[in-house]
């Protein structure tokens, strides 16, 4: 059992569900958080949909979750661009996710940073290369997340992540990260919300991160046997989870809910 937890960061996809099917238990254990008084965060690297569309799946499969409890890197990155004073951006994600960009210029040329996300199938070479030539001509490479894959209905699938290594190696460029597992990910979640690193938790199913970047943030991390979640890749890892549990229908009880 945890205890001294006062706020918990909760991951989406495998934790409460996979796709548009709920984990079981998941909107039990939902009801019970709350209603023991924990402050949640609902916290997603996510760059397939855009911050209204997550909002309405989350609204579909049964979570009731208002605006401000919702956390995705898409708006870390606008908030990053205005810090770095960009304001032309190339834009390589889906149309959709795009509109949480509306902040910024989007351009094909000259542009001062180029923001990956999610692109699904239509990720490819002359995609891939018009990047790199950008990033090339000093173009500032921005990550949404840098996950190494996701677990989709028909299986694991390839993420952002291996696609912002190969934009890292052409270039020789370490790109910025703004998603899970960053340490200024966490640090922006835990300075909305008020709360020390030592009296909050998160709790999802990747290993890198979900559970990595949270210890290394100082948080608690509860890992659970579900979504991407996979035996060898947690003991490959070498990162030592706080607790491991089946699923999130066991976060009630460890911490006193």
């Amino acid at each position: 059992m945890l205890e001294g937890i006062s706020a918990l960061l909760i991951d989406l996809d495998g934790v409460l569900y996979v796709e548009g099917d709920r984990v079981p238990g998941s909107l039990e254990a939902m009801r019970r958080l709350r209603e023991g008084g924990l402050t949640l965060r609902f916290v997603t690297n996510t760059t397939a949909h855009s911050r209204d569309r997550t909002l309405e799946k989350l609204t579909r499969v049964g979570f009731a979750v208002a605006d401000r409890e919702l956390v995705t890197p898409a708006a870390l990155a606008v908030r990053h661009c205005h810090e770095r004073g960009h304001e032309r951006v190339a834009l390589v994600m889906n149309n959709e996710v795009k509109r949480d960009f509306t902040e910024l210029q989007e351009t094909a040329y000259d542009a001062d940073a180029v923001i990956v996300g999610d692109l699904g199938p239509a990720f490819g070479y002359d995609v891939l290369n018009h990047a790199f030539r950008q990033v090339m001509d000093r173009a500032e490479l921005i990550a949404l997340q840098k996950n190494r894959y996701w677990m989709r209905a028909d299986g694991l699938s390839l993420d952002v992540g291996p696609f912002v290594a190969a934009l890292e190696f052409a270039t020789g460029t370490e790109g910025y990260v703004v998603g899970k597992p960053a340490p200024a990910f966490f640090a922006e979640v835990l300075s909305d919300l008020g709360a020390t690193a030592s009296a909050t938790a998160m709790i999802g199913d990747d290993i890198e991160s979900d559970i990595g970047g949270a210890l290394r943030a100082g948080l608690s991390a509860i890992l659970v046997r579900t979504g991407k979640y996979r035996e060898r890749q947690v003991r490959e890892s070498g990162i030592e989870p706080t607790l491991v549990v089946e699923s999130i229908a066991a976060a009630p009880s460890l911490l006193g809910c």
